[in-house]
């Protein structure tokens, strides 16, 4: 097993804040990744109310619109691919048609095989269906729901994708929530509480002033200098 520089404790503790904290937290321990590194569409998410995932990416790449063009990859490989690591997997696949989500690879049955083989989600920009029959605590964060799953077959996984302007590797970090996704850097894992907390504690500033009876323009001002540079 590859050696990684956070446990499984240091995951937990980032799905306890949503996806739009962790990207707040990001900007300050890692500054050159502001605009880079998360989902920038809208996307669908089968369980609005549960927790945010945190796991290690399993990447692949899907098309539905034709039948395969070559030899078809295993999906059984792929599934000894998500399986093979001591954290919970998070599915990241790229749908690659040039109409996306034409054919939906998951539904009641991969959901199942899935959460099976440890996975606790699915970032994808392609559909997903079968919402009534779908794996309890399997999140889905996808691009759309539709109703066939057309000619859907796995092209390549393994290597690097891109869902919806997030680029993601094999073993990168997500973490991800009805907001969207991100990738955390491996080596910002353990720096990420530390960060949030600043960030906190310089929008708590703001906010007591913003609620309090006798706000005025002027202590906004004042609280905003306090905080320093925030958004």
């Amino acid at each position: 097993m590859p050696e990684y520089p956070f446990n499984q404790s240091d995951l937990d503790i980032l799905a306890q804040w949503d996806t739009p904290t962790i990207c707040n937290g990001l900007e300050v321990v890692v500054p050159e990744r502001r605009a880079i590194g998360f989902t920038v569409e809208p996307m669908v998410c089968i369980d609005p109310k549960a927790k945010p995932i945190v796991g290690l990416a399993r990447v692949g790449m899907i098309r539905a619109t034709e039948p395969p063009r070559s030899k078809v990859t295993d999906r059984a490989d792929w599934y000894d691919y998500v399986a093979r690591t001591d954290f919970p997997t998070i599915a990241v696949l790229q749908d690659i048609d040039d109409r996306i989500g034409y054919g939906a690879y998951w539904g009641e049955v991969q959901s199942n095989i899935h959460k099976a083989l440890g996975s606790i989600g699915c970032v994808t920009n392609g559909s997903f269906r079968d919402m009534d029959m779908w794996a309890p605590g399997f999140q889905m964060i996808g691009g759309r729901i539709g109703p066939s799953h057309a000619h859907v077959h796995m092209v390549d996984f393994g290597k690097p994708v891109n869902v919806f302007g997030m680029q993601v590797a094999h073993d990168d970090v997500i973490h991800a929530d009805y907001h969207g996704a991100v990738v955390i850097p491996a080596d910002a894992v353990r720096k990420l509480p530390a960060a949030i907390d600043l960030v906190s504690r310089r929008e708590k500033v703001i906010l007591d002033v913003c609620r309090a009876a006798d706000f005025t323009p002027a202590k906004l001002r004042d609280a905003l200098r306090r905080a320093g540079e925030i958004h």
